[in-house]
């Protein structure tokens, strides 16, 4: 299964191109792939209404807010975050949708747990949590049997923004969000992120495989 780093990339050209891949990998044109990149800063929403999000106060930071078809509510990609993306065949597979993503949630445990950190699930709340913060959010979506969008992992970024909206929908009260950097565990940038975690993840779809090293595709940039 190849693993592709993209850099740091906008998030709607990137989009795009996952449903292209998507319909061209329903079709057998091309192959499962794990796309790993950092975004340039965007809040993006689910399927479902979201309450409280300042647009105006995003805007004048620069941060645009765009609406996809994945699970969850809303999120914030940019710099210092990881994100992997995730055009895998589950049907084919035989995956479930829970079943994937719990996997993925104990490959990022296990990664952080490499960096010094003692990361957990929680009940009811997809995603990867230090204490009661949030530190990797997980959605997907599914479409014939096949995934696109994924994960993001705060590894040093700007908390801050996480005030001008509710993170996935978890209100203060039930907890907050945080980053490898913030929650004490060993510094990295998101490419030594990428290349530590990417071997769980294609282990967490096909423990059979093996990812290849993080190339680059021709034309992205």
């Amino acid at each position: 299964m190849r693993c592709r780093w993209l850099g740091r990339q906008p998030y709607e050209p990137v989009a795009a191109r996952q449903r292209a891949h998507r319909e061209a990998l329903g079709r057998g044109e091309v192959d499962e792939e794990i796309w790993l990149l950092e975004h340039e800063p965007v809040v993006t929403t689910g399927r479902r209404p979201v309450d409280g999000l300042d647009v105006a106060a995003l805007a004048g930071r620069g941060i645009p807010v765009v609406r996809t078809e994945r699970g969850g509510l809303a999120t914030w990609h940019g710099p210092g975050q990881l994100v992997a993306y995730l055009l895998i065949d589950v049907g084919r597979r035989g995956i479930g949708v829970r079943d994937l993503v719990h996997r993925l949630e104990e490959a990022v445990i296990a990664w952080l747990a490499t960096r010094g950190l003692t990361a957990a699930r929680r009940p009811g709340l997809p995603g990867v949590w230090v204490g009661r913060d949030k530190i990797c959010a997980v959605g997907l979506h599914v479409a014939r049997g096949r995934t696109m969008h994924g994960l993001a992992l705060n590894i040093d970024v700007d908390l801050s923004v996480y005030r001008l909206f509710t993170p996935c929908g978890v209100h203060p009260d039930a907890g907050g969000v945080t980053s490898l950097v913030a929650a004490g565990g060993a510094p990295c940038s998101p490419l030594e992120a990428a290349t530590g975690l990417a071997p769980g993840l294609v282990a967490a779809i096909d423990p059979t495989s093996s990812p290849t090293s993080l190339d680059a595709p021709e034309g992205w940039n």
